[in-house]
């Protein structure tokens, strides 16, 4: 596939589905300097996955800048506290960088020990700490022997790899907290990878208490010390956000024995396959059964809906450029049911058999992206003509710019898009961007 205006490093990253596709795409390789990926960096990548963690401490160990990704940094929802929404920051300065900053750290540990007395909190260091040298392992194991708490560190400073690193650091931060606890084993689920985006965990866990699964722990949506704690005595894993918990569940898989599956809730199709697979993974007949029945009057209950929306949204065209595969996957198939073809599709994270699931899922001539740029998505969405770009905050702007309708499905949004309810709020949310009056007033030069 031979694109004049793409970077020779980028074009390997780049498969137009019925091309000569070689090797495949090429992913899960860190960004292209100068290529200005949308791809965020390890401590963005590890944060947003802790984060949700409602009654956990976040202390970043360096600029204050790097703190600045901080309140509201995910439309995570609480039944709790709030304390999460907040970060601490030792604010490191120069002088901080020739002499070290571990009294700025040992300081601010100590401060919110003695103020708050949390069960947990946990160190991010960042870019300056990776070069300084900082001893963050000792100091944390100390203060969590000192005052009787887990002080667990993360060690994500960003230029050491991509947001992928990120979440696999978070992943082991998660590990250190749970798998020195022993639980009884019972029957019930965890559920990896959901953050309670717009308050989409608990309509995944109504849905679980209508098919009689018990859900014991959240990772890491409105989850806590306590919850957090619980997981190794579930049965089952599932997984929702593959690329941020996949290795998780592996982990969780080899150590403590808990097998997990990858489900996802966006659309009718996989939260239907998603319900029903989960009760037989299980091997729970009743549940299985409560599942099908659950799904068949949830769907029909839609369809009227989806056929009014049809007559207006058949025959556009559509972007996707969002964070996991997973979630690209279930939009081709929500954007099908629309009579909507999908003709450029990306994500920053994706792997291997994402992207394989991904070209045979979509049309011949579809262009593939992994962990794209704004020049590139620019250039082929004007090529292919879309009407709509799914994507996050940062793709707003450019597809606005272009007179193309957009709709947000990353995680500032602050309405579910998940399950049967979420069906609803993301066909109204397409019909009214891309059928806007506004764009008969645009001029645009394409």
């Amino acid at each position: 596939m031979e694109h004049a205006s793409v970077l020779d490093e980028r074009k390997e990253f780049i498969l137009q589905k019925g091309g000569c596709a070689g090797n495949g795409l090429r992913c899960d390789s860190n960004s292209i300097s100068g290529s200005i990926s949308q791809r965020a960096c390890v401590y963005c990548g590890a944060r947003v996955v802790l984060n949700p963690i409602t009654d956990a401490f976040h202390i970043v160990h360096g600029p204050i800048g790097c703190a600045s990704y901080t309140w509201d940094i995910r439309g995570s929802l609480t039944s709790g506290d709030d304390l999460y929404r907040n970060s601490f920051s030792t604010d490191l300065k120069e002088a901080d960088v020739i002499f070290g900053g571990e009294k700025r750290l040992l300081a601010a540990i100590e401060e919110i020990a003695e103020k708050y007395h949390p069960k947990l909190i946990f160190v991010y260091a960042t870019c300056i700490v990776g070069v300084i040298g900082d001893d963050v392992d000792a100091l944390c194991k100390v203060m969590s022997e000192k005052y009787n708490m887990r002080v667990i560190p993360v060690k994500a400073p960003g230029f050491s790899g991509n947001k992928s690193v990120g979440y696999r650091l978070a992943c082991d931060a998660i590990m250190n907290l749970i798998s020195v606890h022993k639980p009884e084993k019972r029957y019930g689920i965890n559920i990896l990878g959901d953050f309670n985006l717009a308050g989409e965990l608990w309509i995944v866990k109504e849905y679980m208490k209508k098919i009689g699964i018990p859900v014991i722990s959240t990772i890491t949506g409105d989850s806590s010390y306590e919850n957090l704690i619980q997981a190794p005595s579930a049965t089952l894993n599932i997984v929702q956000c593959a690329g941020s918990s996949t290795y998780l569940a592996n982990r969780m898989e080899e150590e403590m024995g808990i097998p997990y599956i990858k489900i996802s809730f966006y659309g009718i199709e996989d939260t239907t396959n998603s319900l029903i697979r989960i009760a037989e993974a299980l091997k729970d007949r009743e549940a299985r059964e409560k599942a099908i029945a659950f799904t068949k009057k949830e769907s029909e209950k839609l369809q009227d809906f989806l056929e009014k929306y049809k007559r207006n949204l058949k025959g556009k065209k559509a972007a996707i450029y969002v964070g996991g595969g997973f979630k690209a996957i279930s939009l081709i198939k929500q954007f099908k049911s629309l009579d909507i073809e999908t003709v450029v599709v990306g994500t920053q994270t994706g792997k291997k058999d994402d992207y394989e699931m991904i070209e045979s899922i979509v049309n011949k001539d579809t262009v593939i992206l992994d962990d794209t740029n704004p020049a590139e998505l620019e250039k082929f969405m004007k090529e292919r003509n879309a009407d709509i770009l799914v994507g996050g905050v940062k793709e707003r702007p450019l597809a606005y710019k272009l007179g193309i309708a957009f709709c947000d499905h990353n995680h500032e949004r602050k309405h579910p898009l998940c399950g049967f309810d979420g069906v609803v709020n993301f066909v109204e949310e397409i019909n009214r961007s891309i059928n806007n009056p506004v764009w008969k007033y645009m001029e645009v030069d394409l």
